[in-house]
């Protein structure tokens, strides 16, 4: 079991993670829509130290957020069960299509050859299906029933996490047909970002209250 001080800067690293993707969307912002090869290379001569600190901060989060997952899994003794390891999985996967989606961010930002920018973009737009399909469904589905077994967060927390997987499992399914996901849908990913908060900060308050050589108590509030 992870001790209270443990818990405390995992619950920091997820609250900074998600600070971090939140800077990352505010500070690079996306190519106008429809725009021409030659429109996408200028805007990536305009924006390239933006959309170059964009994607570490997108990069970086993620992997902060993902330790505090593991370490909510860890605190609630789910290592060796099956939502523990569909945790870790689904954590796997997230990582892996946003580093894929951060790649196709800088890809934008060569210019040779011509067609680079618009591929890059392109790919973009490919893999935000992927998170929408299997990434974010693949860990909020497990963690969601890790959080509904020993009293490590509020089980609303849990119930949420289950209906976060379902909404996004469906919109995966009704935007598959749409080369380019709405923007709707891409505004509504930021609502993760609230449960993130709510999740490291109820964490980092109780592993404040227990001691510091400790693992937090199990007999929790829920």
């Amino acid at each position: 079991m992870l001790t209270s001080r443990a818990a405390a800067w995992a619950a920091v690293s997820g609250l900074a993670g998600t600070c971090m993707i939140g800077i990352s969307f505010a500070i690079n912002p996306g190519p106008p829509a429809g725009a021409s090869g030659a429109q996408l290379t200028a805007f990536g001569q305009q924006h390239h130290d933006a959309i170059l600190w964009g994607a570490w901060l997108q990069a970086v989060g993620p992997a902060l957020i993902v330790l505090f997952a593991l370490a909510v899994v860890a605190l609630a003794g789910a290592t060796a069960r099956l939502a523990g390891w569909m945790t870790l999985f689904g954590a796997a996967t997230l990582m892996t299509v946003s580093l894929i989606e951060i790649t196709g961010y800088l890809g934008t930002l060569y210019t040779s050859p011509a067609t680079m920018p618009g591929t890059s973009l392109a790919l973009i737009h490919a893999v935000q299906h992927l998170w929408l399909i299997v990434a974010a469904p693949a860990l909020w589905l497990p963690l969601g029933l890790v959080i509904l077994g020993p009293a490590v967060l509020p089980r609303v927390l849990g119930y949420l996490a289950l209906v976060l997987a379902a909404g996004y499992a469906l919109a995966g399914a009704l935007t598959l047909l749409d080369l380019t996901v709405p923007a709707a849908v891409l505004i509504s990913a930021g609502i993760p970002a609230v449960w993130w908060l709510a999740a490291a900060g109820t964490l980092l308050i109780r592993a404040r209250e227990a001691p510091s050589a400790a693992g937090l108590p199990s007999g929790a509030a829920a």
